[in-house]
């Protein structure tokens, strides 16, 4: 094993001129720039830390509201109106784990809630309190625990802190010739812990799609102790002590740190794309390709609507991409391309190591469209997305579920059509991870409340058609009602008990996954 030397390697992205462009608009509308919070400024917050900890928090306007919302449509409409009324009181920023073992200790003694938040990112609520039944909320802001600890290179395994974001590890493994590969679309802007409490989805479709399959052991605080589970390949030791925390999105504990499994890193790469005049027929490719053994790095299918959308072709069509850190890919890709022309595909150009021009518009547009988003809503456009996951049998009727009644929904809350269009995130053998984006006209003041009656109609579908209510968004407080159908009530009864045994106060993230405790 290996130590990593004790300099870290924090990294923030540059907001600068984006916050100048923000205060620009926003002064343009007469929207204030220091938005109102919940405690009246001058009179300070509600509850205060000890003196003992006093250097670890800040009540800051500025720290207080850029810690109140995610990235979910509703969270940036709510912020462009000044509306920070969900603002916690202090924010905590502790340098250690010793640190977050004092702040919950002191939290649960003074009835303050505690949000944890690595960077933000959350889309379904995970890190705005809403349960107004504490005497405080404390936002709990991990961005402090950046660094790479330990990296064993013969098992190809890295010790990480929960508060880095992506391209800190990558930057400290590089030297190892190791990646955690691990790459969602919130990359640059989503920690290592939040990752595993919402058992986030990366970027690749096929194989180790999912955090869970990347993790080898976790490190957690609670209020009932710190648990640490021992490093394994694998084991049949009972329940496993991971899968607990894993997606338990802050109800459970903190985590602190994990040993993450590692790849080497790829060094052979090609992509192609190929359309195809029918959209079921490109489904019946992909499956294919899914349960094939092949295991493309990248399947992307985009219905004709993402498709135009993405500026890619008006037919619609399907990206793949293949890599390795040991050898050529070209045959694997040649298989792969095959396997869509038995189906109806058609390759849009000839594959090379960089990608075709397909695959390269389509790449640039996913990772502008957040930004898309931000600039949409400033115009009350309704531009929001779910995702989900079903088995093949089920994609049919679930697509035509979706468009006929989130369909109605749109035109019954804003008057008229909107867009609804789909993209296969990730694939599996047994069925694929829709991905469905809406954009629709909204009214101002509205956006917020009209988004939520139409997630509420999807959410609906979702759950009679046999789907999960989300694949890799968590389930935060704006999925709760949906995971609570698709939960089964036994698992509930365990899952309320760990959270009475592990939080026996209730100051963990209250309201995220169920109800928060009677108090």
């Amino acid at each position: 094993m290996a130590a990593i030397d004790a300099e870290a390697w924090p990294w923030r992205p540059n907001s600068s001129m984006a916050a100048a462009r923000i205060c620009s608009s926003r002064r343009a509308r007469g929207i204030p720039l220091v938005p109102a919070l919940r405690a009246p400024l001058s009179g300070g917050v509600r509850v205060s830390a000890p003196a003992t900890l006093a250097h670890l928090v800040s009540s800051a306007p500025a720290e207080r509201a850029a810690h109140t919302y995610g990235k979910a449509f509703r969270d940036v409409v709510r912020a462009l109106y000044g509306d920070m009324a969900a603002a916690p009181d202090p924010v905590a920023r502790p340098r250690d784990e010793r640190d977050v073992v004092d702040l919950l200790e002191w939290a649960a003694g003074a009835d303050v809630a505690v949000v944890p938040y690595g960077a933000g990112s959350s889309v379904v609520g995970g890190v705005e309190y809403r349960a107004g039944e504490h005497s405080g909320v404390l936002s709990l802001d991990l961005s402090g625990l950046v660094r790479v600890l330990e990296v064993d290179r013969v098992s190809r395994a890295a010790r990480i802190q929960a508060g880095a974001l992506g391209p800190g590890p990558e930057a400290q493994l590089r030297p190892y010739g190791l990646t955690l590969r691990h790459f969602p679309q919130s990359f640059a802007f989503s920690t290592l812990g939040g990752r595993l409490a919402t058992r986030a989805g990366g970027h690749y479709a096929t194989l180790h799609t999912h955090i869970d399959d990347l993790a080898e052991s976790l490190r957690v605080v609670t209020p009932a102790g710190v648990s640490e589970s021992l490093r394994m390949p694998g084991s049949g030791a009972g329940p496993s002590p991971d899968r607990l925390f894993l997606g338990s999105e802050g109800t459970l504990g903190i985590i602190t740190e994990a040993w993450m499994r590692l790849q080497d890193r790829p060094s052979h790469k090609a992509s192609a794309s190929v359309v195809f005049e029918r959209f079921p027929d490109a489904v019946e490719a992909v499956r294919a390709i899914a349960q094939s053994g092949l295991h493309p790095a990248n399947c992307r299918l985009l219905d004709p609507g993402e498709a135009a959308l993405s500026g890619v072709a008006p037919e619609g069509g399907s990206v793949l991409g293949v890599e390795s850190a040991h050898g050529p890919v070209e045959g694997r890709l040649a298989e792969l391309v095959a396997l869509a022309r038995e189906h109806g595909g058609s390759p849009a150009e000839e594959a090379s190591a960089d990608g075709d021009s397909a695959a390269n518009t389509w790449r640039s547009a996913f990772l502008r469209m957040p930004y898309l988003r931000a600039g949409l809503a400033r115009m009350s456009v309704i531009s929001e997305t779910f995702e989900t996951a079903c088995t093949w049998d089920r994609f049919p009727a679930l697509y035509e579920a979706v468009h006929r009644d989130v369909g109605a929904a749109v035109r019954k809350v804003t008057g008229a059509s909107g867009l609804i269009n789909c993209r296969f995130t990730h694939v599996y053998p047994d069925g694929p991870a829709p991905y469905f984006t809406v954009i629709a006209a909204g009214r101002r003041g509205s956006e917020a409340a009209m988004w939520d009656e139409i997630k509420a109609a999807a959410m609906e579908r979702l759950g009679e058609q046999g789907a999960t209510v989300t694949h890799h968004h968590a389930v935060g407080r704006d999925h709760r009602p949906g995971y609570a159908r698709q939960r089964p009530e036994p698992f509930a009864l365990a899952l309320r008990a760990a959270k009475q045994a592990l939080d026996p106060a209730g100051i963990l993230n209250p309201g995220v996954l169920f109800d928060a405790a009677a108090r």
